[in-house]
């Protein structure tokens, strides 16, 4: 996965923290999280704020 794949981390995010609002996480955790996932591997530098919120946007989404 890289970080353009907003849709498929929000999924795998869902699938491994079901007991957590998407709307109440700060980016910080979301980043570790994300660099945890397996399958991830993209550069960790790459990330930004905006792809963050893409990520949060399409979790919060999948958890409606």
């Amino acid at each position: 996965m890289k970080w353009t794949d907003s849709q498929r981390i929000a999924e795998e995010l869902f699938d491994q923290y079901p007991d957590v609002d998407p709307k109440t996480i700060r980016f910080t955790d979301l980043y570790d999280w994300i660099l945890k996932l397996d399958g991830f591997n993209d550069d960790p530098s790459k990330c930004g704020e905006r792809i963050l919120e893409a990520i949060q946007l399409a979790w919060i989404e999948e958890a409606e």
